[in-house]
């Protein structure tokens, strides 16, 4: 999936949920981001180098990638002996540490782990590099609820830990809802928006009105989705102050509401009338 002017800025010490529908581009962003693909125009930068441009620069960085890969014949120590053998930053305490929390034995061997269980292990494996940036491709998609929110926890505690950054890509809002302070949605290769979760939750709000009545909105109103049912009229705005000028009932937006606002609109913009498909021919 290509990417057209994708730019990002990735705070220190939080973490970044990137939510998009399948083929929009965020595993190629991160795997980009990784040095696991180049591009094929256009520049990449991550903490300020060519991704995985040396040794040096592959240890700021730690990735775990959807299907959480570990090696079968392994056990949960060879991993770690392993970890301390690549990585010159590698912290033995903190994995040991993390290893004994989440309860997995050092002589398992890792073919022999849950899915659970291998997603704690690639996890404490990639944080205990003791890296910058940490990257998360769906790490967590075939786990069950009650793996999946431990996984979430984990992440949550080695970010504020290594007072790291992180980049988490998921399809699930509650993954983002739990784990993420910031948002980026990306859609259609472009990034439709981003910023912190509060700010835009606060930005966006829910306008109600008979019909005809949102089409006399202020200029300073950004209307991203509308939706009509019957003489009622639905639009999810972006706008700091909600207009007093429109008679119209004023509702919070969640989450995942603004996250399927953006996606909509893209998914409408992306689409060729079937009159302009016509000429074309």
């Amino acid at each position: 999936m290509a990417l057209n002017q994708v730019d990002l800025t990735i705070p220190a010490g939080r973490v970044v949920g990137l939510v998009g529908p399948n083929g929009a581009g965020k595993s190629t962003l991160l795997n980009m981001a990784c040095g696991l693909l180049e591009p094929t125009s256009g520049t990449l930068r991550v903490l300020g180098s060519r991704p995985a441009e040396s040794a040096a620069h592959l240890a700021r960085v730690g990735f775990v990638a959807q299907d959480t890969p570990v090696y079968p014949s392994f056990s949960v120590a060879d991993h770690l002996r392993l970890g301390s053998r690549l990585n010159p930053s590698w912290d033995q305490g903190l994995a040991e540490r993390r290893i004994a929390q989440v309860g997995l034995n050092p002589d398992q061997r890792a073919g022999g782990l849950s899915g659970g269980q291998r997603a704690q292990l690639a996890l404490t494996i990639a944080a205990a590099k003791r890296p910058e940036l940490l990257i998360f491709d769906e790490p967590a998609a075939a786990l069950d609820p009650l793996a999946r929110r431990g996984f979430m926890e984990s992440v949550v505690e080695f970010v504020a830990e290594l007072g790291a950054s992180a980049v988490l890509s998921s399809h699930l809002i509650s993954d983002i809802e739990r784990a993420c302070d910031h948002l980026v949605v990306l859609c259609e290769a472009r990034i439709q928006v981003a910023g912190k979760v509060r700010d835009l939750l606060a930005g966006h709000h829910r306008l109600v009105a008979r019909q005809g009545e949102l089409d006399r909105l202020p200029a300073d109103v950004e209307v991203i989705q509308t939706e009509h049912h019957g003489q009622f009229s639905r639009a999810l705005v972006r706008t700091q102050a909600p207009p007093s000028s429109i008679p119209c009932q004023i509702e919070s937006v969640t989450l995942e509401e603004l996250v399927l606002g953006y996606m909509s609109r893209a998914n409408t913009a992306s689409a060729v009338p079937a009159a302009a498909w016509e000429e074309a021919r």
